[in-house]
């Protein structure tokens, strides 16, 4: 293994188990001695070992990802399923650690919030570069096949919805299933603010009719590539060459000065782009989410 792989491999172990203990102090310091959940198998799991009073969450969820990973070996990646093994071992590992800590009494609009707060940063870490801490994310994978036109995203969000229902259920209370669905939202809020919140890209338009020096400046100065569009100016009825570029977010006011010092006059138009793919940008991968 060369030496660039195995810093990214460390780099990944240092931020998947930073991710995990942020997940392991969100459920045991807010939601578990609160009965609220944040979906998925460690929900599964704290269902499980209050109906039973045997074994604690992080006993339960470990017995539930088990069969799941074997069910997942040859379905999904050697990259995902790696770094997912590693983040349902170590999540399991700080729900059990932390389960001893002094817990702080908070009102429980406040533990839905701190809890779900903590919970999405420490799921975002893990799931931001490419793993996950398994349960919900395998069985979505693995269900995904029965039901193709169906996203990812909507299949985990069914198997939560059903987690949260049933611990209203269980715990015979409505207000738990009302709290662990907010949790479950302000979680999926924080989560989507870590993966995609820094990877955000601008698509520039650009009408002039000095777009061939534009386009080269672009080119030679930014290091980013334009495509030349055609269009027609439906007052005028003249036809309009339109520049199409996808840069970074911090190379926006370098764009517009550029720009403007060919043409003053010229009409640009910047829109944010997510999940720009391609040379010069993130490169696709099958585990992304």
């Amino acid at each position: 293994m060369d030496r660039k792989k195995l810093l990214r491999w460390a780099r990944d172990i240092v931020v998947i188990t930073a991710g995990c203990a942020l997940f392991g102090l969100g459920f045991d310091l807010f939601l578990q001695p609160n009965q609220i959940n944040v979906g998925g198998m460690s929900g599964v799991g704290q269902i499980i070992s209050h109906l039973t009073g045997f074994g604690s969450v992080a006993f339960w969820t470990f017995l539930i990802n088990v069969p799941l990973f074997l069910l997942g070996l040859k379905s999904i990646g050697q990259q995902f399923f790696i770094g997912s093994l590693l983040g349902m071992l170590l999540s399991n590992l700080f729900l059990e650690l932390f389960s001893g800590l002094p817990v702080p009494q908070t009102e429980p609009l406040l533990a839905v919030l701190y809890g779900g707060l903590l919970s999405g940063l420490g799921l975002g870490m893990i799931f931001a570069i490419g793993a996950s801490t398994g349960g919900s994310d395998i069985l979505s994978r693995l269900l995904r096949p029965k039901f193709p036109n169906l996203p990812i995203g909507k299949i985990m969000l069914a198997i939560d919805a059903a987690v949260v229902i049933l611990t209203g259920i269980v715990f015979q209370d409505i207000n738990k299933t009302l709290y662990s669905a907010v949790c479950i939202y302000i979680s999926s809020v924080m989560l989507d603010t870590v993966v995609y919140g820094m990877d955000y890209s601008t698509v520039a338009l650009i009408i002039s009719d000095h777009h061939d020096e534009i386009g080269k400046k672009i080119c030679e100065q930014m290091e980013r590539g334009v495509t030349m569009l055609d269009g027609r100016g439906f007052y005028s009825g003249k036809d309009k060459q339109v520049l199409l570029s996808a840069i970074k977010k911090k190379q926006v006011a370098e764009l517009k000065q550029i720009v403007i010092d060919v043409d003053p006059d010229a009409f640009i138009i910047l829109q944010d782009a997510h999940q720009v793919l391609g040379d010069g940008f993130k490169r696709y991968n099958k585990n992304d989410l």
